[in-house]
């Protein structure tokens, strides 16, 4: 592992212990010592990429490798512009296909490919869904609040179990004091044989039994509860059809799963191991797949270009 240097002065962390690595937007990092002198008057351009850059954008360096502190600072701006959900798209694959587009464009800024035209795309964006984007920021606002309200309702909720505990344990020590003190009482003025007596105390201890509190999950709900509210309603969407597909191997038809299990074909591939049957995996599965690639393209049909 090449050790962490500074490409200006080249100084390392075994010269300079207590040297930091600082990086800018353009992903080239410099020490903190570099940035001082060249940045002197608050702007200057970059040693590496001659890119103009602000002494007041540039971070202590978080990665040993620049590039993903600039990836990282890249995806922060445009996830804040980007910022639909799924519940905002009507099925399944159009927020696929938003979240493709997304990564395509984080993607091009870090490797520094097409910077202009995706620039433009994205200042469109922001130009078309400008009140859209302000909703969303505002809804995430809203989500960040109701998220710190829950946890400090759960920490009051924690503190408020740890009292409780704390009583119920200073309440069983002072039974177990008072429990005691009688029995020597009983044991000192009572005619009764001592052994009765001490029996007696030990079967009123165990009818004493102390029933545990219901606890409740960090959500509210009781964890005995036997009748729990309906669950959060899906939204609706067109149900999955499984359509079967004809592969066109251009050879002759392979064994299917049955011809393959009554000849036992699968006894000439490794079997599976124990680790492996849990999740759903067979020998019979590899070989099928290896019989399918082996017929595969045994008919050759010339096309007429060939010709």
């Amino acid at each position: 592992m090449e050790e962490q240097a500074c490409p200006k002065c080249k100084t390392t962390l075994y010269r300079n212990p207590n040297m930091k690595l600082m990086v800018n937007v353009c992903g080239h990092n410099l020490c903190d010592s570099c940035v001082e002198l060249l940045f002197a008057k608050g702007s200057g351009a970059c040693p590496e990429c001659g890119i103009a850059l602000r002494r007041a954008n540039f971070r202590h360096q978080l990665f040993e490798d620049a590039s993903i502190d600039k990836e990282v600072d890249i995806r922060k701006r445009i996830l804040r512009d980007y910022n639909m959900k799924r519940e905002d798209f009507d099925d399944l694959q159009a927020y696929n296909d938003y979240l493709e587009m997304v990564e395509d464009l984080i993607f091009n800024l870090c490797n520094n490919i097409d910077i202009l035209e995706t620039n433009k795309r994205i200042a469109e964006y922001k130009e078309k869904n400008k009140d859209f984007i302000t909703k969303n920021r505002h809804r995430q606002s809203q989500e960040s609040l109701e998220l710190l309200d829950m946890m400090s309702e759960e920490a009051r909720s924690a503190l408020l179990r740890q009292r409780d505990l704390q009583s119920e344990e200073r309440a069983l020590k002072a039974k177990k004091v008072e429990d005691k003190e009688k029995l020597i009482d009983d044991l000192m003025f009572l005619d009764t044989d001592a052994k009765a007596i001490v029996n007696q105390h030990a079967a009123q201890t165990e009818e004493e039994v102390v029933l545990p509190k219901r606890t409740k999950f960090s959500t509210g709900i009781d964890v005995h509860a036997t009748n729990v509210g309906p669950f959060i309603p899906v939204a609706e969407a067109k149900p999955f059809v499984y359509n079967h597909v004809d592969l066109e191997t251009r050879g002759p038809k392979p064994p299917t799963m049955s011809e393959i299990m009554e000849r036992k074909y699968y006894k000439f591939v490794r079997a599976a191991g124990s680790n492996e049957r849990p999740g759903g995996y067979h020998e019979r599965i590899a070989c099928a797949r290896a019989l399918q690639e082996a017929f595969s393209g045994l008919f050759y049909a010339p096309t007429q270009s060939a010709l």
